[in-house]
């Protein structure tokens, strides 16, 4: 079945950080971290609705002032989420801009910034284009444990982790997904299309049973739109299965507080993106610099219980060797790589099907 959650690295290569996440049904995007977004069409970014930023080093956050260019005048809202002080790094980054005819623009943008700190509170604000992104709106909040961000079809959970700094790990974890019968949508005329994800959701929210869903779809007899209610179309969906858990991991030290952290957070993730920076034989290197060698990242994946694994963000020392990273990850797993699990987007180096022995710029 096609799940909501489509997930692929940033860098096809595996070299830069980065995950885009293109959310089914809703015609928008998440991002997990904001480097060389350049690598994008706008058409993609422009459907960006949040982006969960592990910490500001330049490779993680740089992209930021790219996604900033492309969104004015052409997107009315973005959310981010962040570590400690990213209120202040968004407002800085915000503030190095002179904005006299920003107001100018028919689209008005409004980018709502979130941080989260160790001490289990966390503080947002907004910035306005109307208002030159004069910081507005700011407060304090106390978290609710490691949950971020939570909606009808998915949630978003973070816990830091330790790089000499505090750096989050994300994990991305859908709700129930809803199986649709092709067979009762042909026999009433219809196609997919946004109208589905928004039958979806009224059902996974328990709206009335009157609730009406516009219905717009193309077929090659033209465009077509009707409203039918939720009582009407709920026949369509079949039932309910467990949503995917998507791990994002990145930019660590090898120690055993990490270890217990991505456990508390990642335990049995389904798709596991961890940082491989550097082959186990320059493990010495890899504690300086507060990253993982591959084979760390692989046996993390093993005590997770990760069903496939994707390593990501190698050293470009690596050029030309990433063959070995990948394989130095994957012996460590358990795993061999193989075909991307369904409904993932493809990505030649994701590991699939765990073995069933398994239990449940800095960087370089």
């Amino acid at each position: 079945m096609s799940f909501l959650l489509s997930p692929r690295l940033l860098d096809p290569e595996a070299r830069e950080p980065g995950l885009i996440v293109d959310v089914r049904d809703q015609r928008r995007t998440l991002l997990f971290d904001l480097g060389e977004l350049d690598r994008l069409p706008p058409r993609v970014l422009l459907r960006v609705s949040h982006a969960f930023v592990t910490h500001n080093h330049m490779d993680h956050f740089a992209g930021f002032d790219h996604l900033l260019a492309v969104a004015l005048g052409r997107m009315a809202r973005l959310v981010l989420w962040g570590g400690p002080g990213f209120v202040d790094q968004v407002e800085h980054k915000l503030r190095a801009y002179t904005w006299n005819v920003v107001q100018r623009y028919p689209l008005p943008l409004r980018i709502e910034v979130h941080e989260a700190r160790p001490d289990g509170m966390g503080r947002r604000a907004c910035f306005d284009s109307r208002a030159s992104f004069a910081r507005a709106e700011e407060a304090t909040f106390p978290l609710d444990g490691d949950l971020l961000h939570d909606e009808a079809a998915f949630r978003v959970r973070g816990r830091f982790v330790d790089h000499e700094m505090p750096v989050l790990a994300f994990a991305l974890e859908e709700k129930a997904c809803l199986r649709v019968a092709p067979d009762r949508l042909a026999a009433m005329g219809l196609t997919t299309g946004p109208w589905l994800g928004t039958l979806k959701r009224a059902l996974l929210t328990g709206a009335p049973a009157d609730t009406p869903i516009d219905l717009r779809w193309r077929d090659r007899h033209g465009e077509h739109a009707m409203t039918r209610s939720v009582a009407e179309l709920r026949h369509l969906v079949l039932d309910a299965v467990a949503g995917r858990r998507i791990g994002y991991v990145t930019d660590l030290r090898h120690s055993e507080a990490n270890l217990e952290q991505l456990a508390g957070l990642l335990t049995d993730v389904d798709w596991l993106y961890i940082e491989s920076v550097f082959l186990d034989a320059d493990r010495a290197h890899a504690l300086r610099k507060n990253h993982l060698t591959a084979r760390q990242a692989g046996e993390i994946a093993r005590r997770l219980g990760a069903r496939a694994l994707q390593p990501f963000h190698f050293s470009p020392r690596y050029r030309g060797r990433e063959a070995e990273l990948m394989a130095e990850a994957h012996a460590a797993w358990g795993g061999p790589p193989c075909k991307p699990p369904a409904g993932a987007a493809s990505a030649a180096t994701l590991a699939g099907a765990a073995p069933a022995d398994r239990p449940p710029a800095s960087a370089r």
